[in-house]
């Protein structure tokens, strides 16, 4: 690789020391001097010095909480999205899906990833609609959450569910009728996968819909994200897109408590830089969009809640926890002697409680209380101050969700939720308070890949559609920044290579057209775009990207289609 300098109109380095600078040098991968052209042309003489062009030059962007490989299969194309920010309404919806029986292939399946009854204003469709629509076409409608799936009578028979029923899998159910066979709905992850995995190989490529949400991620300006649903069927993949030319992504894995091996070392082929299993993922709870939460308090009977399908009756409570404590027991005595990370999916109070439980015992059966374990709670809903500082004093990391806020914000506050919680849902002021290492992230494909949306939501508070709500819990810019950077690699356990510019790190940088900290908080969305990223000091070119992955051969990968329902945790 040939030795550069790098200069922007600026150079964000996340540093605090020297947080600006004019120019940063690269030698092969990695960065060899940062501050003014003299000081790096001091390191590198020799080099090249390039005018990037952008306004700003930053660390990339980190995801500490993504499924870029699923997401790409789920959401690209032949799949179709009806997420909300595609398909508004319910209306918008239905023309997708009335396009797609009119122009696809009838022998492929149908899949239709984003579906979400409270912004679609609709309940969510059973095979009993689903058929209404689709007739014997085999179709399936993933929810946005990633808690749910809807499927049609065909896709039953098709399995040859409609003879032999599944059991539920640890952790997750399907809905059935009063005769016990499956009415066409699921939830949870386990259910999820045996009802997708199937289709994978009918629908196209599998890599090439991958490599897509690569690029997606990339344009949002990340360069490096987790798995946090990593299956070891899904390594040759990884591996396979690692070794592509202008691979825009380096992945770290946390491996689903519900695999065979989740306490097992993984080692790949592409070098830790750019493939790397971190720990191990559980679920304590659902999602809030389906009403399958662990809290306290209860759901509101509005017309919101109702067309959603929500009943305050029976929604929420401590019956939406997925494991038993014994059984969060058990995996973490098996996961923690091995070294691994733990992430607790947890959004309601409830689940907050049992998850900061299960790691206190945890922490301490296993001496590693007061050491840098940098176990994670994720998403954290619901979370109070009281949970932030018990999580802060067990050196538990916290990783919060703008997007719940941005997009859902206004239903939380009074159509969902009373607003003494509602409103301060995603409470990243309090979050930042207690002195817990935050992250912001995205959980793609829940929302759209996009970074500095995340830190425009947690600096001002604002709603998709401008409302404001509990304007005391937002954060500095500093802060935020620092959450989708530098905060976020040392959740991944990978700040020592990423997250900030300074010397002995690798080249990942992201151009930016404008310098957030000039901006009006208020205008970052529109003001702040991402021009490219660079990873191990080359820009990335994302057409060379996919185009070589569309041109290989990827027969290899058909084993992501295989299914298994066993019950497993």
């Amino acid at each position: 690789m040939t030795d550069l300098i790098l200069t922007a109109g600026t150079i964000v380095t996340m540093h605090d020391s020297a947080p600006r600078a004019q120019a940063v040098a690269v030698s092969g991968d990695r960065i060899v001097a940062v501050g003014s052209v003299d000081d790096c042309r001091r390191a590198l003489p020799d080099a090249d010095v390039v005018d990037t062009g952008a306004a700003v030059l930053a660390p990339g962007f980190v995801e500490p909480h993504g499924h870029p490989l699923i997401s790409g299969v789920a959401t690209q194309a032949p799949a179709r999205s009806v997420a909300p920010w595609d398909c508004p309404s319910w209306a918008d919806v239905q023309r997708v899906f009335a396009d797609a029986l009119a122009t696809g292939d009838p022998d492929t399946p149908l899949w239709f990833a984003g579906y979400d009854a409270l912004l679609h204003g609709h309940p969510a469709p059973d095979a009993d609609e689903l058929d209404r629509i689709f007739g014997d076409r085999i179709a399936v409608v993933t929810d946005n959450s990633g808690h749910g799936v809807y499927f049609n009578s065909a896709l039953i028979r098709s399995y040859g569910w409609d003879a032999e029923p599944p059991a539920d899998p640890v952790a997750s159910h399907f809905g059935r009728r009063p005769d016990g066979s499956l009415n066409g709905q699921g939830f949870e992850l386990p259910v999820v996968t045996a009802v997708t995995m199937p289709l994978i190989a009918k629908m196209g490529d599998p890599l090439v819909s991958a490599a897509n949400y690569f690029a997606l991620m990339a344009r949002g300006g990340y360069t490096s994200t987790s798995d946090m649903t990593y299956d070891p069927k899904f390594a040759a993949g990884y591996e396979a897109l690692a070794a592509a030319p202008s691979c825009p992504l380096r992945i770290s894995m946390w491996e689903v408590s519900t695999t065979d091996s989740y306490w097992q070392p993984a080692e790949f082929e592409a070098g830790e830089s750019w493939l790397t299993k971190a720990g191990v993922k559980l679920w304590t709870d659902g999602s809030p969009w389906v009403g399958n939460i662990a809290i306290s308090f209860p759901y509101l009977d509005t017309e919101t809640t109702r067309t959603a399908g929500i009943d305050p009756a029976t929604a929420g409570g401590a019956g939406s926890m997925n494991y038993s404590r014994a059984q969060l027991d058990a995996i973490l005595d098996r996961a923690a002697p091995a070294g691994w990370q733990m992430a607790f999916h947890a959004n309601g109070d409830l689940a907050l409680d049992l998850a900061l439980d299960a790691y206190e015992d945890a922490l301490n059966r296993h001496q590693l209380l007061g050491t840098d374990h940098r176990w994670r709670l994720e998403h954290c809903g619901a979370g109070t101050r009281a949970h932030f500082d018990r999580a802060a004093r067990l050196g538990v990391h916290v990783s919060l969700a703008p997007f719940q806020y941005y997009y859902w914000g206004d239903l939380l506050d009074g159509a969902m939720f009373e607003s003494a919680h509602g409103a301060r849902w995603a409470a990243f002021g309090d979050a930042v308070a207690s002195g817990a290492c935050v992250s912001l992230h995205n959980d793609g494909s829940v929302s759209p890949p996009t970074p500095v949306v995340n830190v425009a939501t947690a600096v001002t508070r604002r709603t998709r559609n401008g409302g404001v709500h509990r304007p005391d819990q937002a954060i500095t810019l500093d802060q935020a920044w620092r959450a989708q950077t530098l905060d976020a690699a040392r959740t991944l356990g990978r700040d020592h290579l990423v997250g900030s510019i300074e010397v002995g790190k690798l080249a990942d940088f992201v151009e930016l057209s404008a310098d957030p900290w000039t901006v009006d908080p208020h205008a970052l969305i529109d003001a702040v775009q991402v021009t490219g990223t660079w990873l191990g000091g080359r820009r990335i070119d994302l057409g060379e990207f996919l185009a070589a992955v569309g041109g290989a051969d990827n027969s290899g990968h058909a084993h992501l289609a295989q299914r298994d329902t066993k019950a497993c945790c």
